[in-house]
């Protein structure tokens, strides 16, 4: 577990930090996966990150103000998984309106990019995905520090200046580092060797950090100063940027670099008019309507609020009444896969409001529910619906895709009823590895998002790249409301597995009757359109019994499935916040007043 190093106050905004012996919170709190109190909340899958946001809660600031702290925290403490360096999707609740707005801070392909921009010339084949990912090619124009510009500008009541500080103290001084920090170093070092700058922030002495020692980041403090002073335009289209561009252009390899790399570092073509040219978008959410509940997720270029508000369409259209858990588990799962095998074939960045429309409304969840056995699971991969066809009519069958598992989320509501709902990342863990030299944040690898070569037959593949094209995101940021008011708030990293890992948590809590905290601890599944069924160990063990008979099948047993945080809202304007207990080193929940 990560913990803020010993204060000499309480205050985090406003006093610096001191050395780390023994690490603790700010006002001796623990790291806990749940609270439940009043006042505000925030969720996040970090300790001090957390505590940030609790703070700007208490001192007065709204759901964004603190969301925005919160994230800043999170470039320095899960720098691995999001920063300045890469992109998201921000939700947001406002209690004045009563509407749901979005951010798309999705990163963007160069103007150079074409649709055979991961094909090696050389021989006409896709380069392998390490090849790609670890290149200058990879990275697009991020949107992460525009996006928090905007969220501010439009909703929060603290300047972009005053939400970096506690980051860039944080980043100064330093946290403790533990195992899944080093976990994740060990797992990049290799690639990491390979730059001057990657392994002098990562690979102190020529080894991961040890847990339990401080890591910092004096490079990226003074970056988030220096926008704090100078405003983003100093990343976009001043030094910052410069030398971000430079890296990808011309990546800091090493003149004697650290073990051996398979492939050449290939050089990237994002300019600097590419950045200074990225505009953030505002698309209308996702709606869909769930057991009485409305659910609002994130339209394109994500797909995870298309794909989740289809899977619980296909749920409430063909789960039986009166349906047993092992019923709505083997629907949920045959859910997925149907929703999936349509994302895939027909949505992308640029797909037609007419046709996302079509694929979350009621009358496609019912053709495609129609072709789900309650006794037998369908065969896989099963084919997408025809858009244009009736009954159980489907199209031809393409390749299943994936994306990579890294990414961070972190839910926050304020007093007043506000929420935001925020997921963002680099993309892989370690994004492209590249650390920008004297700036000291990781570059993206968001690129690597596209499909590289078309992966749905004689069919269009709606996420092949383009020249300033956004890559398609699993990334599922979801508000529930009920009655028009907030009901839960929820997402979680995890690439193509968010999407179920968020649907799961919403069939855990308001179909299987579960609490929310036992909801995020329940063993997962991911049925994403593929033979075999990735699941946690837990799951296997436990719904494998039950879940094979009908002919489900089980891959390899996977490690874990996301890293979800959420909150429930209750009666007298209360809010239980959760993360996660055990996944990903586990999560942080705060309350800003903890019910007695």
């Amino acid at each position: 577990m990560r913990f803020l190093p010993a204060l000499t106050a309480l205050s985090l905004t406003t006093l610096g930090f001191v050395a780390a012996s023994p690490p603790a919170f700010a006002g001796g709190a623990i790291k806990e996966p749940t609270a439940i109190g009043y006042g505000g909340a925030v969720a996040t899958v970090d300790a001090d990150a957390t505590a940030i946001g609790l703070d700007v809660l208490r001192r007065g600031g709204n759901a964004v103000d603190a969301a925005v702290a919160a994230a800043a925290a999170l470039g320095v403490t899960e720098p691995f998984s999001a920063g300045i360096g890469g992109g998201g999707f921000f939700v947001y609740y406002d209690a004045r309106s009563g509407r749901v707005s979005t951010i798309d801070g999705r990163e963007t392909a160069p103007a150079a990019a074409t649709d055979r921009y991961f094909i090696d010339p050389a021989d006409g084949l896709p380069y392998d995905f390490t090849e790609a990912r670890v290149s200058g090619l990879s990275a697009g124009a991020p949107g992460t520090l525009a996006t928090w510009e905007a969220a501010l500008h439009r909703w929060g009541t603290r300047s972009l200046a005053a939400s970096l500080k506690p980051a860039a103290r944080l980043a100064d001084h330093g946290f403790t580092v533990d195992a899944t920090f080093r976990q994740q170093v060990a797992d990049n070092a290799a690639a990491f060797g390979q730059f001057t700058s990657s392994r002098e922030l990562y690979l102190p002495g020529g080894a991961p950090p040890a847990v339990g020692s401080v890591q910092r980041n004096p490079d990226l403090a003074a970056t988030y100063r220096l926008i704090a002073e100078r405003g983003t335009g100093v990343f976009y289209r001043g030094a910052i940027g410069r030398d971000l561009v430079d890296t990808v252009q011309h990546p800091p390899v090493a003149a004697d670099p650290w073990g051996t790399w398979a492939y050449p570092i290939r050089p990237g073509v994002l300019t600097r008019q590419d950045l200074a040219g990225y505009r953030l978008r505002y698309p209308a959410p996702t709606r869909s309507d769930y057991r009485g509940l409305t659910v609002y997720g994130m339209s394109t270029p994500s797909s995870g609020g298309v794909a989740v508000g289809e899977a619980l369409n296909i749920l409430e259209a063909g789960l039986p009444t009166a349906a047993t858990s092992t019923e709505k588990l083997h629907y949920y799962l045959e859910a997925t896969a149907l929703a999936f095998a349509d994302r895939n074939r027909y949505v992308g960045a640029y797909t037609s409001p007419s046709v996302l429309k079509k694929l979350i409304s009621d009358p496609w969840a019912e053709q495609r529910a129609c072709s789900i056995d309650r006794t037998k699971a369908l065969v896989k991969p099963v084919a997408p619906g025809d858009l244009n066809g009736a009954g159980c009519a489907v199209a031809a069958a393409g390749r299943p895709v994936e994306e990579g598992q890294s990414t961070t989320n972190l839910t926050v509501a304020d007093r007043w009823g506000n929420v935001v709902e925020y997921t963002f990342t680099i993309e892989a863990t370690g994004g492209n590895t590249m650390v920008v030299p004297g700036r000291g944040f990781i570059l993206n690898n968001e690129l690597t998002d596209f499909n590289f070569a078309p992966t749905q037959g004689t069919a269009p593949d709606p996420n092949l790249p383009g020249p300033g094209k956004r890559p398609r995101s699993s990334m599922s940021p979801t508000i529930v409301l009920k009655d028009g008011r907030p009901f839960l708030a929820l997402g979680s990293p995890g690439g193509a597995t968010i999407i179920t890992t968020v649907t799961q948590l919403l069939l855990n809590r308001l179909d299987l009757g579960m609490s929310l905290p036992a909801a995020m601890a329940a063993p997962r599944a991911s049925q994403r359109n593929s033979a075999g069924i990735q699941a946690e160990a837990a799951f296997r063990v436990q719904y494998g019994p039950v879940l094979t008979p009908l002919g489900h099948t089980f891959a390899a047993d996977a490690p874990e499935l996301g890293a979800a945080t959420a909150i429930e809202f209750t009666r007298g304007g209360g809010f239980i916040a959760t993360a996660e207990p055990v996944r990903r080193g586990g999560g942080a929940a705060g309350v800003v007043r903890p019910a007695r």
